[in-house]
């Protein structure tokens, strides 16, 4: 199939798919003509990967971690990792991720304090701003 059924099949802009081709996660045949020419495979390939990309794990990971990712559900919904040494990589993934959660977390405690703080009444103006009387 051509790149354009792919895109329908999958719900997958071209550009994305051919970014994938560009980062190894697909690899198309060319035809005759140099046209890209995908497998039915690749439908499911390409779920997996925006399975795993809504995950959380970059396009380098995706690519090391994807020919062991089998769908335990129907549709990509969800996966699993089909050989177990990948758990490792992945649970290092997952405490990345934890990682940067908190660091946001504490970023939105910081600013929800600051737009709740009480402006004192005697405050003065902000820098390079005139106060008006």
């Amino acid at each position: 199939m051509r790149i354009g059924e792919l895109a329908g099949r999958t719900g997958v802009s071209r550009r994305a798919l051919r970014y994938y081709e560009e980062q190894g996660l697909l690899r198309p045949e060319r035809g005759p003509s140099g046209y890209r020419e995908y497998a039915e495979t690749d439908v499911a390939d390409v779920r997996r990967i925006r399975t795993l990309l809504a995950a959380g794990l970059g396009t380098a990971v995706i690519a090391e971690v994807l020919p062991c990712m089998v769908e335990v559900e129907e549709e990509g919904a969800l996966l699993a990792p089909g050989c177990p040494e990948l758990v490792p990589g992945l649970s290092l993934e997952l405490a990345r991720i934890k990682e940067a959660i908190a660091q946001l977390d504490a970023a939105r405690e910081v600013l929800t304090a600051i737009i709740n703080a009480p402006v004192p009444a005697a405050a003065p103006p902000p820098a390079g701003t005139a106060r008006t009387t």
